[in-house]
């Protein structure tokens, strides 16, 4: 009988399906890029496009096909059995507002859970060929090479993403702004590929707000992988029950400042 699995492990096998996942979802992104697809609103009023619905349906089948076993926790087509030992956690196109508007900013976001826990995840840039790889207990790679976060100790040095202001409300936008004010470089609009870059070394914090599951689970093997942090803004690990609130960082040193700015700024609890 086989040992059983710690909750970092994750078998060969199952990265070997998150890699087929990626491949079956960037041939339909990739085709609908740049086309005049008809765009739907959610009840939310959030955008959906047939390419969006179309690689979510196509890794499910996958999924299903392989590790029937296995639960799924998606953006378009819902949730099954998130209680299973395993559950893959799946956003077909995050960023569909960069996607409708031709920036290559948007990818593919991929999860495997363990027992609840982040155990592997991938971004993946169909456009610009880039494919980010976390797997616990192993260094990060970006297109199979390994990457790892740079140093940033002040804020003052750091520069810092998110992919939108309105994305944070009431007192969480007075505390984006106390921490925003206080770095060199702040940017928007990156989606998910800030997260890819601040594992690569070129940024040093994502803060974001209003985030859903399969917009930060995936996001974070590939970050601690690659040496960062990626927590809720109380500095908590993240799993599916938690507020959409996240700090990614490159430096430990960073991500304590930017978790006190946000506290001090009162940050919605």
């Amino acid at each position: 009988m086989n040992a059983p699995l710690s909750p970092s492990s994750c078998p060969d096998s199952h990265v070997a399906l998150a890699l087929r996942l990626a491949d079956v979802a960037r041939k339909i992104t990739r085709g609908y890029f740049r086309t005049p697809v008809t765009v739907f609103d959610k009840a939310d009023a959030s955008p959906v496009t047939v390419a969006d619905r179309e690689a979510e349906a196509a890794m499910r089948l996958l999924i299903e096909q392989t590790e029937p076993g296995h639960g799924i926790f998606g953006e378009e087509y819902g949730a099954v059995r998130t209680d299973a030992e395993w559950v893959w956690v799946l956003d077909p196109v995050d960023g569909t507002k960069a996607f409708i508007t031709g920036k290559p900013s948007f990818g593919t976001l991929i999860a495997l859970l363990h027992e609840g826990t982040p155990v592997l995840g991938i971004i993946d840039q169909p456009i610009l060929d880039e494919r980010w790889l976390g797997v616990a207990g192993r260094v990060s790679t970006l297109n199979g090479r390994p990457i790892h976060v740079r140093p940033c100790p002040e804020l003052r040095l750091a520069a810092l993403y998110a992919t939108a202001p309105e994305m944070f409300t009431q007192t969480n936008a007075i505390a984006w702004e106390a921490l925003r004010s206080r770095v060199k470089l702040p940017r928007y609009g990156a989606d998910c590929y800030a997260y890819g870059l601040l594992a690569a070394g070129y940024v040093d914090l994502v803060v974001e707000a209003s985030l859903q599951p399969y917009d930060y689970l995936p996001l974070v093997a590939i970050i601690e992988g690659a040496g960062g942090l990626l927590t809720d803004w109380q500095g908590r690990r993240l799993g599916l029950g938690s507020d959409g609130r996240v700090v990614a960082a490159g430096d430990a040193a960073a991500h304590a400042a930017a978790l006190s700015v946000l506290a001090d700024a009162g940050g919605e609890h």
